[in-house]
């Protein structure tokens, strides 16, 4: 994966411009995504584990690299990315040999920069 700064800048323009265009909607997927990250239930840890997951399905870079920030903030451990990276292999096979280790490895940029 390219390094995860990289993404986030790379997406950074487009997402603005775009967020200028259609501020109604974007302000809608943010309040979504608020409304949808919060203690419940599910854990917040537990939730920024199933988006990774589903980054992974969807081979998405701004997903993974938004969603393993997510997790390094709540306290996710490595092992538990790791963990959940082997329920993504099996159930998206190949494709998730690939991307679950671009998750693990944004995972582990995010933590090496916090503790630096």
């Amino acid at each position: 994966m390219e390094h995860i700064h990289e993404v986030r800048e790379e997406l950074r323009g487009p997402a603005k411009a775009l967020r200028e265009e259609i501020p109604e909607v974007m302000r809608a997927f943010g309040g979504l995504s608020a409304a949808a990250m919060v203690e419940g239930e599910l854990s917040v840890a537990t939730k920024e584990l199933i988006a990774l997951a589903i980054a992974i399905t969807r081979e998405c870079d701004g997903c993974v690299a938004a969603h393993a920030r997510g997790a390094a903030r709540v306290g996710v451990t490595r092992r538990q990315v790791a963990e959940m990276a082997g329920v993504a292999i099996l159930m998206n096979g190949g494709p998730g040999t690939v991307w679950g280790p671009r998750a693990l490895a944004a995972f582990d940029q995010v933590l090496a920069e916090r503790d630096s």
